[in-house]
């Protein structure tokens, strides 16, 4: 746990966050409903999991498959 709260705005915080979770994670086969689940999941999520939208979801998505050097 880093300490620092995560809402959906905070893309890069929560794209760095996956990426300690879900190191190995297969970006590829991930839907927007699986990401939504781990993210809430996530120690320090602490946003309300019914703001987010697909356009959000799809940024985090894109985001960490950049970070992750795929």
């Amino acid at each position: 746990m880093s300490g620092t709260a995560l809402y959906w705005d905070a893309d890069y915080e929560i794209v760095l966050a996956l990426l300690r979770a879900y190191p190995d994670a297969d970006l590829d086969n991930i839907g927007l409903h699986e990401l939504s689940e781990r993210i809430v999941h996530l120690p320090d999520f602490a946003d309300d999991p019914e703001l987010v939208n697909d356009a959000i979801l799809r940024q985090i998505l894109r985001d960490w498959y950049e970070e992750s050097g795929e």
